[in-house]
């Protein structure tokens, strides 16, 4: 028996708390209840424009779980999910979204809705295989696929060559002040630009060549509904992440997600269906919190979107995206001049981003507090790894590291 605190070092966190993890996922799960109710959702069954069936691919942690979690508690809908996770043993612990996973089945059979999670690499073929039998056991087919897969590595399931992806700077170096989230100390940080085949084998783990072929795979197995939707997920960012985000390595990677989205739109039109990229808000990640100028960034637009009212994390982004565009009354998906939907509004707004500015350009150490929301920051990283979550008694024993309760 141990009491289980969060071990970082450098702005990442290298384990997880059970409970937590659960529990955060059931303040998500009561949020997305508590939108049905209030805003009068309908579920397919009820009668609603709504999804039925649906697909998340990266369905464990960030957008990908907010989005299991809306389609299932606040649309009704019964999901399959994707994502690969190390499985904790009794005594060692698992990663978060083995928890988060394992939270979310258990409360959707709780309220009646169908739920099976794969634990496989969903790049592969063998995951494809898997999820189209199990489809075809429940006699379905999808109406929404959902693309939020974030991965460090991908095998070319026809190559069987291993891609590594890299979130570096192409041109030049990025730098600037980073911060440590638990210290609140302020150190210069500077990512090194792209060399050699880093963009290439950026793209190939994280552009949209994956998506196209899970779109295919279920296309020819005939698992796609009439006028089914998919939507992968972007970021673009303001000025300041420009240079590692959409101007970096990634950024490419996600420009390819946008070609191949309107390929696999133009295949899904003979049956009424659509693809989106989603151009979301940032938000603290496990990848966020180690880049240069990022923190600092999403410190500000914290305490400024606060004040305005207008502050989203993953479960507000996601509500407003299946509310807002996916699935609205007139059935019609608003989106940007290139095609995108566009989640991002909030956070780009003129006004918000020039007082960003001016909290940007008056940092130091000695103002930290003033100029960034520390605390929201810290307890959204705190809390992808289960700890610092609402509800949680953190000094009692944990004998099992598989359970939740």
């Amino acid at each position: 028996m141990a009491v289980i605190k969060p071990m970082i070092r450098s702005n990442i966190c290298i384990n997880a708390h059970p409970v937590g993890c659960a529990r955060d996922t059931e303040h998500q799960i009561d949020f997305a209840i508590a939108q049905k109710a209030s805003k009068g959702i309908k579920s397919a069954k009820e009668g609603g424009y709504a999804p039925k069936n649906v697909l998340v691919l990266g369905c464990s942690t960030g957008y990908g779980l907010a989005s299991r979690i809306t389609a299932a508690f606040e649309y009704g809908a019964d999901t399959i999910g994707v994502s690969f996770e190390k499985e904790p043993t009794t005594t060692k612990g698992g990663t978060p979204g083995w928890y988060n996973n394992k939270a979310f089945d258990r409360a959707a059979a709780k309220a009646g809705l169908k739920s099976t999670t794969f634990n496989m690499d969903a790049f592969s073929d063998e995951c494809r295989q898997a999820v189209i039998d199990e489809a075809k056991k429940w006699g379905v087919k999808f109406d929404l696929i959902v693309y939020s897969l974030a991965s460090p590595v991908r095998t070319d399931p026809d190559t069987k060559v291993m891609y590594r992806s890299v979130i570096k700077p192409v041109g030049k170096a990025y730098g600037g002040w980073a911060i440590d989230m638990m210290t609140e100390k302020l150190s210069t940080l500077e990512a090194q630009p792209a060399e050699g085949d880093d963009i290439q084998n950026t793209v190939k783990v994280m552009g949209g060549e994956d998506w196209e072929r899970w779109m295919k795979y279920l296309s020819d197995a005939d698992l796609l509904a009439e006028g089914a939707r998919t939507v992968a997920y972007s970021y673009i960012g303001p000025k300041y992440s420009q240079p590692i985000y959409r101007d970096g390595t990634i950024g490419e990677a996600k420009k390819d997600l946008e070609a191949r989205a309107k390929n696999i739109d133009a295949s899904l039109k003979k049956i009424g269906g659509a693809a989106y990229v989603s151009v979301n808000k940032a938000l603290v990640t496990r990848s966020s919190s180690v880049i240069p100028v990022i923190m600092l960034y999403l410190g500000c637009l914290f305490l400024v979107q606060k004040k305005a009212g207008t502050h989203e994390g993953c479960k507000e982004q996601i509500d407003r995206l299946f509310r807002e565009r996916l699935y609205t009354a007139d059935k019609k998906v608003p989106t940007d001049n290139e095609g995108r939907i566009r989640i991002d509004d909030l956070e780009l707004k003129p006004e918000i981003q020039a007082e960003i500015d001016k909290h940007m350009e008056a940092i130091n150490q000695d103002n930290v507090r003033e100029h960034i929301d520390i605390e929201g920051i810290r307890k959204d990283f705190l809390n992808i790894n289960g700890f610092a979550v609402d509800g949680v008694d953190y000094e009692k024993d944990i004998s099992d590291m598989t359970a939740i309760d």
